[in-house]
């Protein structure tokens, strides 16, 4: 069990820091995805409406396996259904439906280090309870940036990939090949747990989150 993620973060921050993680993780998702339906219900495709989508339920956007892969491995994803031959503005929709999703997440990730380092800034906290604020706030900004960095590389089905779809047509016929999305999944699997991909993903977002909070609460 020392290996299991909630141990780890149990020892590291006890149950504060486990309960942190599972509301920034399960919450920057669903918000991902219901942005991804904002934004096709914008570009005139009712499908999130038609499917009942539109909800916070996390078991709508992430399903059991999704939820089991979070308990064991402490990452998860979410899927949002869109039809993209109903956009408006045709494969261009894409762009839009697309990267509504990363786009949340660095909004989420804005405002939750912007209020950091206010609070950083100018109540200078001190104490147990202001350290679980300030931990709380941690994750909720690297996680996102993390996220927004996942979710924009140009691989199939991640958000990247249809974004140049969007922009490239022979990226698009490309990338409609389903036996592409599947290769391009397990590649990245393997990269992300055995090739170091998120160990760098983290740190490189865990950095700028810092950076952003202290740049933020050096300003007060």
């Amino acid at each position: 069990m020392s290996g299991w993620w909630v141990h780890t973060l149990w020892d590291q921050g006890g149950p504060a820091l486990v309960a942190s993680w599972v509301i920034w993780v399960i919450g920057s998702i669903v918000l991902h995805e219901l942005a991804h339906g904002w934004a096709a219900l914008w570009q005139g495709d009712q499908t999130p409406r038609e499917l009942d989508r539109l909800t916070i339920n996390p078991m709508v956007h992430m399903g059991p396996w999704a939820l089991i892969m979070f308990a064991v491995v402490g990452i998860t994803w979410g899927m949002m259904p869109t039809d993209p031959s109903r956009y408006r503005w045709g494969r261009r929709g894409r762009v839009v439906v697309a990267g509504a999703g990363p786009a949340m997440n660095l909004a989420l990730a804005f405002v939750s280090l912007t209020v950091l380092g206010v609070w950083q800034g100018l109540a200078d906290p001190q104490g147990e309870s202001a350290a679980r604020v300030e931990r709380f706030l941690e994750i909720g900004g690297f996680l996102n940036i993390a996220l927004a960095m996942f979710n924009l590389l140009p691989v199939p089905p991640l958000d990247g990939s249809g974004i140049l779809a969007g922009l490239s047509w022979r990226w698009y016929r490309w990338s409609q090949d389903p036996r592409i999305a599947m290769y391009s999944m397990l590649i990245l699997i393997f990269l992300f747990f055995m090739g170091g991909l998120g160990g760098v993903l983290f740190a490189t977002a865990a950095g700028a989150a810092a950076g952003y909070s202290d740049w933020v609460a050096g300003l007060l």
